[in-house]
């Protein structure tokens, strides 16, 4: 405790350090409050319709990724997730399309480029999602609106939303301290989660399980602690270690490093996953899930065994190639010809890509595995009778952002303080985020 205290103090110290948590704090601050602004024209006091559909399922996990604002009918409504979807489609087309490979080629100016494509495709997305808002929102709570209410204008507004939420993660990432659309996503999470413990805490004291409910507190410990290993599963392998994988027992004395990591993909094979089974539903025009039959119905249940098989199967899959197109052996091989460096027992050049390649694959299949798991444990804490609510912070897309940004938030911190000459936040070793080594996001 005394250690804390005199790190809070060397914080303090530094007024840089010191103006940039203040700033973040303050953007977090203005991004809550707006998701308690109402849309004009809406009751708020008449979205309990709203509010039951977003207590489970896919749009509960929508309502998760907005902190809320997606049930509030919030001008906020749509959050952050069209920006990412615009985001994930651009550096897919990063891959595909010659003309973007050339922009991710030309440095700052290209980077500024594809930045501004990325925000007038947002806009796209948000012209398309908007309507559908709207559209539901009438459809569940038809008896909250007003008087005087305007579709078109809502529509605006909620595009103008999501627009000023995007400006502010960009705030926080160039004033503040972190990454801004991160921790946007997490202080939505995490706004829910004393809301969701109270909730179960109330359910298990009404059916007498006192002891029910610290056991889950417990088994919700463990997850976190698992989540941790997995997300500081991006840490460099020692060559040693490599070649004990592929079965090379003429490994030499001399420890080295090569930047092969267990999970190098991090959240975003699940993000991907989740994007691409949520279609069937969202196609479907957010209709009442009790009403929806056959294979729509298979995945509009988060429950289900379709829809965690599926999921689980598509995030093996964008693990490994995720991978595929962050990891590239060939230029790793060269990049250690140029420096002079090399791999015991394995020649440079063809060899040594192929070394490096099998090992990826084969470190990557348990990191993608676990992946997976932690991405359908709620599903089984909901099976288990679990708070809807509650369950999504046994697991998936949640637990992994969050523990994720908090590590990178607090490496960024520690990086101020050591640069500094301040000790660390840990005495211990440095704090590794999901980048691997000391870096951030």
């Amino acid at each position: 405790m005394k250690a804390f205290i005199e790190t809070l103090k060397n914080i303090y110290k530094i007024e840089e350090l010191r103006s940039r948590i203040l700033y973040t704090l303050g953007i977090l601050l203005i991004y809550r409050l707006g998701t308690k602004v109402v849309l004009p024209g809406i009751d708020p006091t008449l979205l309990a319709g709203l509010k039951s559909q977003t207590e489970g399922g896919v749009m509960g996990l929508l309502d998760m990724f907005s902190g809320g604002a997606f049930s509030n009918a919030s001008v906020f409504g749509l959050g952050i997730m069209p920006y990412i979807s615009a985001s994930i489609i651009i550096q897919l087309l990063g891959i595909a399309v010659p003309y973007f490979q050339k922009l991710q080629r030309e440095g700052e100016s290209g980077r500024r480029k594809m930045n501004q494509i990325t925000r007038y495709l947002t806009l796209g997305i948000l012209m398309l999602q908007g309507p559908s808002y709207v559209a539901n929102l009438r459809m569940q709570a038809p008896e909250a609106f007003m008087p005087g209410f305007s579709s078109i204008a809502a529509v605006i507004i909620l595009a103008a939303g999501t627009m000023f939420v995007m400006w502010l993660g960009e705030r926080i990432t160039d004033k503040g301290i972190g990454n801004g659309i991160s921790l946007i996503i997490m202080i939505g999470i995490v706004a829910r989660l004393p809301f969701a413990t109270i909730a179960e805490f109330s359910t298990r004291l009404d059916q007498g399980g006192m002891v029910s409910f610290l056991l889950e507190i417990v088994v919700l410990f463990f997850v976190f602690m698992a989540t941790i290993l997995l997300v500081q599963g991006t840490r460099r392998i020692p060559v040693q270690y490599a070649k004990r994988i592929v079965g090379n027992k003429q490994y030499g004395g001399v420890r080295q490093y090569i930047p092969l990591k267990v999970n190098a993909a991090g959240v975003m094979p699940i993000i991907f996953a989740q994007a691409l089974v949520v279609i069937p539903i969202t196609v479907a025009g957010f209709a009442d899930s009790e009403n929806l039959t056959g294979f729509t119905a298979a995945f509009g249940n988060m429950q289900g065994f379709w829809y965690n098989l599926t999921l689980a199967i598509l995030i093996i899959l964008f693990t490994y190639f995720y991978t595929a197109i962050t990891i590239n052996p060939v230029q790793m091989a060269e990049d250690m010809k140029k420096n002079g460096g090399f791999i015991p027992g394995i020649k440079p050049g063809r060899k040594t890509v192929e070394f490096l390649d099998t090992i990826m694959s084969r470190i990557t299949l348990p990191g993608s595995m676990f992946l997976a798991l932690v991405a359908i444990m709620p599903a089984f804490a909901m099976i288990a009778g679990v708070n809807n609510q509650f369950a999504q912070f046994y697991g998936g897309t949640s637990l992994l952002i969050m523990v994720g940004v908090v590590l990178d938030t607090l490496q960024q911190i520690e990086s101020h303080l050591l640069m500094r000459h301040y000790d660390g936040l840990m005495k211990s070793g440095r704090i590794k985020g999901r980048a691997g080594g000391a870096s951030g996001m």
